[in-house]
């Protein structure tokens, strides 16, 4: 398999402590000048069986800085190539996730009627790393704005509004 060279990004350079579990694999790395997310490689080949959830090993265990997490998603030709989705969406890496045995692994349902293989070495996951901050709770009684209409309601919450006002007259 061959492996594209590393690209070299020129501003906002971090040092990042990462372990290897097969040395013989490249460390994961910016695809081109402008890719925010770094590929995950995968470390050994995976099969899963149909709707069946496999873990695909990363092959890396990383520091996450202070201050930031590291988010792990799927490369968005996952579905169309492969038949995988991820089942929670995305992946939270913490900053204590470092252990000895705490590799990296992409979470992936196969959602197609055949088994999917996933070979070593296979570009798998896209890694970003998101500056985050904890809160500080501050207790309140309400927040004193109007209630929007719940999940999903962006955007139709008034109209539906108008809508009840006509039929009930409320």
């Amino acid at each position: 398999m061959m492996y594209s060279t590393p690209c070299h990004r020129h501003t906002g350079n971090m040092q990042v402590a990462i372990q290897r579990i097969d040395p013989s694999l490249p460390l994961p790395q910016y695809e081109t000048e402008g890719s925010v997310g770094f590929d995950l490689i995968t470390r050994e080949t995976t099969v899963i069986a149909p709707g069946k959830i496999g873990l695909v090993p990363g092959n890396v265990i990383v520091k996450v800085p202070e201050g930031y997490l590291l988010l792990i998603s799927p490369r968005s030709s996952l579905p169309r190539k492969k038949g995988l989705v991820c089942p929670h969406s995305i992946g939270v890496i913490d900053q204590d996730y470092h252990g000895a045995e705490d590799e990296i692994l992409v979470q992936v349902q196969n959602v197609s009627q055949e088994p999917v293989t996933v070979e070593r070495g296979e570009r798998i996951a896209q890694g970003l790393f998101v500056r985050v901050d904890r809160a500080e709770w501050k207790e309140v009684e309400n927040h004193g704005a109007q209630t929007r209409g719940g999940f999903g309601s962006t955007g139709t919450h008034r109209e539906e509004k108008k809508e009840y006002t006509a039929v009930t007259g409320h």
